[in-house]
């Protein structure tokens, strides 16, 4: 459907611009004098200008972002301003183009008599199926403000905890990128010109100067092409892979399983799970609501399995942490406190609860492994950097002692 530009004068004789979509011009206008508007000019968005709107709603917007509008739009609910008055504010302060534009197409919804929720799920690249079912529920209760506060609450939380393992792995990605560069350029570069020169001595080089020069002849030579083209078609079948049920689970396990970070890792899933269902339960959707909306976006096959099957039990009036323990992501004490919480009827505070003390003890792990991730990857640069000097000033310093 076409969109349309508008300059208007609202009731205070104020005048306001924006977009409005609309079959033609002067349903456009009919739209806005049913807003109390009156147009003094409009005029059809250009193709070209639909075009990049598009290519740019294909892009995610940042959380932080998201995360920055919800938390606004609860807080001028809660002041009483009305939904469309606030998502018109909002469309002036938002930075990304495509943002904007969904946050525009959703407000013209509203304003048509369509529900906030439904129209936002159409924009899953922007609102995941929690954020729009907490809004579904607010909006049947009657408590959007509050909801959308626990929701901006939630993703900050969330994001917080994504920031500190963006963080941990930063210094070790960037060191080993280094590392990587030094390398390649010493082996591209300067040990060939090494290796010929140890050549015309006619001395015999040690194993390490040989297979440092047979890695130094294969980098240079047509043969790298073929290695880069083979690793390239395994990434793409690992990614074939994993997109089936089974190949999903296997990666999953594999994940789990790794040494040092799989520990954090089912940590975080679980976190993840607690706090998620916790924040739903509290916005007043019913346990299987809830548990189905959380399977769905665990990011997890192992655990998205057992909350299904959680689920399934809860229909059929059994307990939700029996399937939960079963599947190995969570440890038996955790099992106990949310079987305490089901019986006592505080599951919401008892998993808050757990949430709160996995974050806390994700912490200390992430500082753990920062302290022990380091130094490993600096002494393993060292080493390869101290290999490949070896291998190279070996043969040098033989072929001086023979020469004296």
């Amino acid at each position: 459907m076409p969109r349309f530009e508008y300059i208007a004068i609202d009731s205070a004789k104020k005048t306001e611009k924006g977009t409005v979509t609309a079959e033609n011009a002067f349903a456009a206008r009919k739209h806005l004098r049913g807003r109390g508007l009156h147009p003094t000019d409009i005029k059809q968005v250009r193709m070209e200008t639909t075009e990049k709107t598009v290519r740019g709603l294909l892009h995610r917007s940042s959380k932080k972002e998201v995360g920055s509008f919800t938390k606004e739009l609860s807080t001028m609910l809660n002041a009483g301003i009305k939904l469309t008055e606030a998502l018109n504010v909002l469309t002036l302060q938002v930075t990304n183009p495509a943002f904007r534009t969904a946050i525009t197409e959703i407000r013209d919804k509203v304003v048509t008599g369509e529900s906030f929720a439904e129209s936002m799920a159409e924009y899953e690249q922007f609102f995941d199926l929690i954020y729009i079912s907490m809004v579904r529920v607010g909006e049947v209760t009657g408590t959007l403000g509050p909801t959308l506060a626990r929701m901006a609450a939630f993703m900050e939380k969330r994001q917080r905890l994504e920031n500190k393992m963006t963080t941990m792995m930063i210094y070790p990605a960037v060191l080993m990128l280094v590392c990587v560069i030094v390398v390649i350029v010493i082996m591209i570069w300067v040990i060939p010109k090494i290796t010929e020169q140890l050549v015309k001595t006619g001395q015999k080089l040690p194993f390490m100067t040989r297979l440092l020069m047979n890695i130094s002849e294969l980098l240079t030579s047509p043969w790298v092409l073929v290695v880069i083209l083979g690793i390239v078609g395994l990434f793409l079948l690992y990614r074939r892979a994993v997109k089936t049920p089974k190949g999903a689970l296997w990666r999953d396990k594999l994940i789990l399983n790794l040494p040092g970070f799989g520990p954090l890792l089912k940590q975080q899933i679980l976190q993840r799970f607690t706090s998620t269902l916790a924040t739903l339960l509290g916005s007043g959707l019913s346990m299987a609501e809830s548990l189905r909306v959380v399977s769905q976006v665990t990011g997890n096959v192992i655990m998205s399995d057992a909350i299904k099957q959680a689920r399934e039990r809860i229909l059929s009036g059994s307990d939700i942490s029996t399937p939960l323990r079963e599947s190995g992501i969570i440890d038996p004490s955790t099992a106990h406190m949310v079987t305490v919480g089901e019986k006592s009827g505080e599951l919401e505070q008892m998993l808050r609860m757990i949430a709160e003390n996995l974050e806390a003890s994700s912490d200390i792990v992430i500082e753990r492994l920062s302290a022990i991730v380091e130094p490993v990857i600096i002494v393993f640069m060292a080493i390869i950097i101290g290999g490949i000097a070896y291998a190279t000033l070996m043969p040098l310093f033989q072929y001086s002692v023979t020469q004296f």
